[in-house]
């Protein structure tokens, strides 16, 4: 994607730098008679999440996205969409190409490696910038400009095993639990939607006060900054407490389907045959399933600074567990400092009691907030003018690159908008194709306005 951009700047006569981390800056000059205007950075980020349905045959390493237009949204079919930031990437490539565009120097910053770590933003160099103010494109709801954002560090906890033969005569059996809504692990944490894993995990716990159940594998989620969706293990017993087995399985998708009623309607739990040779240790099996039960997920303190936003969560993103070992991650946000690092702290303090390595890493710093930001005073003027309303200033429980490259960059005025998307990191990801419209008239006004 960075070298399909970087030959189509080329072909404009743009210049093109592409830095040690591999993030893409490409810059414009002003237009006639702008050139000692503020120099402006655009910036957004190359990468998606690759989120799929269990039944989708999609491919995201050879297959298009296969997007449907239903009723002014623009939507992806059992996949992820990729408007987050596909969307932030295409305003920038117009405002690179529009030869009547207003502007002062303009640079266009591509970055890389967002979604699984920020890791474009990290390795972005000091003093390759040249402007004074950043315009972030990667914001999800029109209309408000963003002014602020979480930061956030991995738990990464890795375990060894103790495989233990298939007793004789026993049956595997595969549960799977899926129909979840899943979203974005920092916009959609406080909505209180279910997470695939920590529902198997009690599921599996209430099979396993009522049957001599044995875990085999257990896995859920696919990507650590996304809700898990769906999770599914493989369990055994003696096979003729099967109709027990599905009795108790109906019971409790009753019961969860009632808990999480107008949240996750479509929750299931799925019953097949499994293959298995070999069952975890039972000591095994009951550290991880209590350790998992007893893991935090969702909102752990709301802001008392900015009302009606999540300071500090976690989101228990994926887990892999078998009968040699496994492993599982959880992605922790807050918008301060010291709260990221101490719920970090109180997990790994969970599994410590069980023995069990968990490590604290890929910190990165949140986006303060600048009430007195120049850029917004005049991004806030610009949308009054263009739309006869008035904006809102957010603060996102996201995290966004924002602060990473603003720390690199002190002093660097930063404002983020973008359009409206919904369920960002889900399929089913969608974009009002509208306001992705508004957003390109509010670009290109707001540059024409930096003065």
């Amino acid at each position: 994607m960075r070298d399909t951009l970087c030959r189509w700047a080329e072909g404009l006569g743009l210049v093109t730098l592409v830095d040690a981390a591999g993030n893409l800056i490409v810059r414009k000059p002003a237009s006639s008679g702008c050139e000692q205007r503020p120099g402006v950075i655009l910036q957004a980020h190359l990468d998606m999440v690759c989120q799929k349905n269990a039944d989708s045959a999609h491919d995201f390493a050879r297959d298009p996205i296969c997007p449907q237009l239903r009723d002014g949204w623009l939507q992806a079919e059992g996949t992820t969409l990729g408007a987050d930031n596909g969307i932030g990437v295409a305003l920038m490539l117009a405002a690179l190409e529009d030869r009547e565009l207003v502007h002062g120097p303009l640079e266009a910053l591509f970055t890389v490696d967002e979604e699984a770590g920020m890791g474009g933003a990290r390795g972005l160099e000091s003093g390759l910038l040249q402007g004074s103010r950043m315009l972030n494109l990667d914001t999800e709801e029109w209309g408000e400009f963003y002014l602020g954002c979480a930061g956030g560090l991995d738990v990464n906890v890795e375990r060894p095993g103790i495989a233990k033969p298939l007793p004789a005569g026993w049956q595997p059996y595969r549960i799977c639990l899926r129909g979840l809504r899943g979203g974005h692990s920092g916009v959609n944490i406080h909505e209180e939607r279910g997470n695939a894993i920590k529902l198997l995990v009690r599921v599996l716990l209430a099979l396993s006060a009522e049957l001599p159940l044995r875990l085999v594998e257990l896995q859920g989620g696919s990507a650590r900054n996304a809700l898990p969706r769906e999770a599914c293990s493989t369990i055994a017993l003696p096979g003729e407490l099967l109709p027990q087995l599905q009795a108790l399985l109906a019971a409790q998708q009753e019961l969860l389907q009632a808990e999480l009623s107008g949240i996750d309607d479509g929750l299931m739990l799925e019953l097949v045959p499994g293959e298995a040779s070999a069952v975890m240790a039972l000591t095994e099996q009951n550290i991880w399933l209590a350790s998992l039960h007893a893991a935090p997920h969702g909102v752990h303190r709301m802001s008392r600074q900015v009302p009606g936003v999540v300071e500090t969560s976690n989101n228990l993103g994926m887990v892999d567990v078998h009968p040699n070992g496994g492993s599982c991650n959880f992605m922790v946000r807050s918008l301060l400092a010291s709260g990221s690092m101490a719920l970090a702290d109180e997990i790994v303090s969970l599994w410590a009691l069980s023995g069990t390595a968990a490590e604290k890493s890929g910190y990165y710093p949140g986006w303060a907030p600048n009430p007195a930001s120049r850029l917004l005073a005049v991004c806030q003027a610009v949308y009054r003018r263009e739309f006869s309303a008035e904006s809102a200033v957010q603060v996102i429980h996201a995290g966004l690159e924002c602060g990473i490259i603003g720390a690199k960059y002190p002093g660097l005025d930063i404002v983020s908008f973008g359009p409206t998307i919904r369920g960002a990191h889900a399929p089913g990801e969608s974009v009002d194709i509208a306001s992705v419209e508004r957003c390109w008239h509010l670009l290109k006004a707001i540059l024409a306005a930096v003065e």
